[in-house]
């Protein structure tokens, strides 16, 4: 893995995962079979150096009165052949000794030094330990005996014999040779085929990866499920999810470029015609100054359809902008309300439209909301402006803000009096560039779809229904009307 480029190795860290036990365990691994191989070297040895002690204890235990012994030999010495026994070994030294019933020195090595003796002690009970003799070290046996003719007499003899670890060291040796040895060939050879292992485990995901690099920018088809490791499955699910996704928006994309393009085109055209038509009839010497003038209108009218176009689109790329939308404020829906329709008043006034606001004053200290102001403000202004093309002359529009007793949403409502808008065709409305069947209104088509998204961004919602019942309103010759209540989550005002 290469420390610059600032990537994890998936394989890299697999690896280390699977040695690094491995190479922490192998250390104590050496160490238990050295403890191990010990104990094994040193049971087949104190096995014989048992029986020493014991025939030595045996012999003191029988050993004949003073009368009996042969010239030239003191008491307790060990007879000759046991001492041949003892000697025999050329590759260890063997020690003995053989205290009497006051502790004395009868025969042996004084250098042997006289163990603990704990009550109980049990005669003829033999014991292991270890210790040195002139700095070297040995291992012991030993065990009370009481001679013959003395039982259950609470006085007893001491018989050690010790041996030095020569032959016990060279089995321990043999034995971690012939255990460790062995495995600093498999060590490497695991090592190896952990490696091949991972290679082989790794090698579908390098498969994955060499199909998708493969990929035209423009396929956004789901990748292929069916070959894949089942650990890597709901990586590729989420993959897939994201493609679609994507390919979602894209269509989306091109729909709303197509359709921008196309609703454009209309008024750039009549600007053109247009102009050409009034070129056309000064050149020729006919215009006079009424058609001049209606021309310069039609100019007019054309090029505000195109800025108000232009200005829309702009506001449904702010609205999709999650970023811009995350910024977020503190913010008086009261205060937003009153100033839009303010902003509106000579526009309703023109078409002779009672246009006015309800709600709490924007200094109540209510309840607040917790979102971007720009995007709050163009969505209402985008439903007061959607009220004034369908409300015809004469009609009502109010702008309501309605709070929450219960302190959970702030509601928004913007209500008019004009035709409404059928049940069939109240989620259509707010697709872009959509407009209802029958209507003559010269419209973007995207105002209400700018107010679904910056809705969504809010995480509010909203909903369509009549400001009065049809029949009542076929009934007086009025439209229904529509009313759009938008519900947002609350937050609390702080002073």
């Amino acid at each position: 893995m290469s420390a610059s480029s600032g990537h994890r190795s998936l394989f890299g860290e697999i690896l280390d995962w699977m040695l690094a036990p491995l190479l922490v365990i192998w250390p104590i691994s050496v160490a238990l079979t050295w403890l191990v191989a010990q104990g094994i070297a040193n049971k087949p040895y104190d096995r014989e150096l048992g029986e020493m002690a014991r025939t030595l204890g045996l012999q003191v235990a029988t050993e004949p009165g003073p009368g009996d012994l042969p010239k030239g030999r003191s008491r307790y010495a060990l007879a000759p052949e046991a001492a041949a026994l003892l000697r025999a070994d050329e590759s260890d030294t063997i020690y003995y000794q053989v205290l009497g019933l006051r502790g004395e020195l009868l025969s042996g090595d004084r250098h042997l030094a006289v163990p603990e003796r704990e009550p109980p002690v049990v005669p003829w009970e033999l014991h292991f330990r270890d210790d040195e003799v002139s700095n070297e070290s040995v291992r012991v046996a030993f065990l009370w005996v009481v001679p013959e003719g003395m039982a259950g007499s609470d006085r007893m003899m001491l018989v050690q014999v010790a041996e030095t670890l020569g032959k016990r060291s060279r089995l321990t040796n043999e034995i971690i040779k012939g255990v460790i040895l062995p495995q600093f060939v498999i060590l490497p050879l695991a090592v190896l085929l952990v490696w091949l292992a991972l290679a082989r485990g790794i090698a579908p995901l390098n498969e994955l990866q060499r199909r998708i690099r493969s990929r035209d920018s423009s396929d956004l088809s789901p990748i292929d499920e069916h070959r894949i490791p089942d650990e890597v499955a709901p990586l590729v699910q989420a993959i897939n999810d994201l493609l679609e996704r994507l390919d979602q928006s894209i269509r989306a994309q091109k729909h709303f470029l197509a359709d921008a393009a196309h609703q454009l085109k209309t008024p750039l055209a009549g600007l053109r015609t247009q102009a050409e038509l009034a070129q056309r009839e000064i050149d020729e010497g006919r215009s006079s100054p009424a058609d001049l003038r209606r021309s310069l209108q039609q100019i007019a009218l054309s090029s505000q359809r195109a800025a108000h176009m232009v200005n829309q689109l702009l506001a449904m790329a702010r609205a999709e902008d999650q970023e811009h939308a995350s910024r977020r404020s503190e913010v008086n829906l009261p205060t937003l309300a009153m100033e839009t329709v303010r902003d509106f008043v000579p526009r309703a006034m023109e078409k002779r439209l009672d246009l006015g606001y309800e709600g709490p004053e924007p200094d109540h200290a209510g309840l607040r909301l917790n979102g971007h102001p720009l995007l709050i403000r163009e969505l209402i202004r985008n439903l007061v402006d959607n009220a004034l093309l369908y409300t015809p002359p004469g009609g009502t529009i109010t702008v309501r803000v309605v709070e929450d007793p219960f302190g959970q949403v702030c509601v928004l409502q913007v209500e008019d009096s004009g035709p409404g808008i059928a049940e069939s065709e109240r989620e259509k409305v707010f697709q872009p560039f959509y407009r209802a069947l029958g209507t003559d209104v010269d419209g973007s088509g995207l105002g209400l779809a700018i107010v679904r998204e910056i809705v969504q961004q809010h995480e509010a919602d909203i909903s369509v229904d009549d400001t009065r019942a049809r029949r009542q309103a076929e009934a007086e010759g009025q439209g229904p009307g529509a009313r759009f209540t938008i519900r947002f989550p609350a937050h609390p005002h702080r002073d």
